[in-house]
């Protein structure tokens, strides 16, 4: 029986209903195995053998034909990319694609005189999977208003499609994802996606901790913390240009030097800044000359 013939593809329909069915996960751009576990290899040599497999819309993939590799059968797309473990009966398939996902069937076969019988039918359904990069948070820029929470999030290279992604901040019990975007690559049919938030900084709270969430079938990704403080209001930056002058006219009342220039003195009275505590400090003499008013004498 030709399996490429018309005759022969009815024939496997009819099989697939008996067939064993068994369901392989792969990685985006690494290996994946069909297996073909024959249950009679015990009594059979591969070299007696026919073993191909084919996906869901019947392109070969590869063929063991009497023990030798045989590719005049194999489809282009499939050419180089795949490897045949003899040992364990599996076919190995490289650099899977998002568009290999899909049912594939392997058929084993032995040559008689009377031609081919298919002694056994192998169903795999194959998944394709891709780990999406860890979410990262990063503050939006050219942000106009003076304080609030201005942040966005992205993740990407993940399949199958996300189910959401959000922020979590702390002191709130709600999932922030109101601006939230998914797009697909044409090529690699890969998904990305981001979110982003924009929300004033709750009353009475001078720092908080964003966390980005990305939901997927089958796991949750959570980003790595991100800290933010609140802005500095303008009354509190009038407060502390108001505190750091009283500092400085306090300094200058307890005869501690100013940063400013200070005006020449004349030479008698230059003394007068010298520290009373000093021992080198003598009070003034108002009368430089030597001489003194007697206020009791008489002419």
């Amino acid at each position: 029986l030709d399996p490429y013939s018309q005759l022969g593809r009815c024939m496997a329909k009819f099989l697939r209903a008996y067939a064993a069915l068994l369901k392989r996960q792969a990685y985006f751009n690494r290996t994946a195995y069909l297996p073909c576990p024959f249950t009679k290899a015990q009594n059979r040599s591969q070299s007696e053998l026919v073993i191909f497999w084919q996906d869901q819309k019947k392109l070969v993939l590869y063929e063991h034909y009497l023990g030798k590799e045989k590719l005049d059968n194999v489809d282009d797309k499939y050419r180089g990319r795949t490897s045949f473990d003899g040992d364990n009966w599996t076919l190995r398939l490289h650099n899977v694609q998002i568009k290999d996902t899909g049912s594939y069937d392997c058929f084993i076969q032995e040559k008689t005189s009377k031609g081919s019988v298919i002694l056994q039918q192998t169903d795999t359904e194959l998944s394709v999977t891709a780990n999406f990069s860890e979410p990262e948070i990063e503050s939006v820029p050219n942000i106009t208003r003076n304080s609030g929470i201005n942040l966005t999030c992205w993740s990407k290279q993940g399949y199958p499609k996300p189910i959401k992604m959000y922020f979590w901040i702390t002191n709130s019990t709600n999932e922030h994802d109101e601006d939230m975007q998914i797009s697909q690559d044409n090529v690699t049919e890969l998904f990305s996606i981001s979110v982003s938030l924009s929300m004033p900084f709750p009353d009475d709270v001078f720092n908080v901790t964003a966390l980005c969430v990305l939901e997927t079938a089958s796991a949750k990704i959570v980003s790595r913390p991100y800290y933010i403080g609140k802005p500095a209001s303008q009354d509190y930056l009038l407060h502390q240009e108001l505190h750091a002058n009283l500092l400085a006219q306090h300094s200058l009342l307890m005869g501690k030097p100013s940063k400013k220039q200070n005006k020449p003195q004349p030479p008698h009275l230059a003394s007068s800044s010298a520290d009373p505590a000093s021992s080198d400090w003598k009070p003034l003499n108002p009368y430089p000359n030597g001489s003194q008013l007697n206020c009791c004498s008489k002419a």
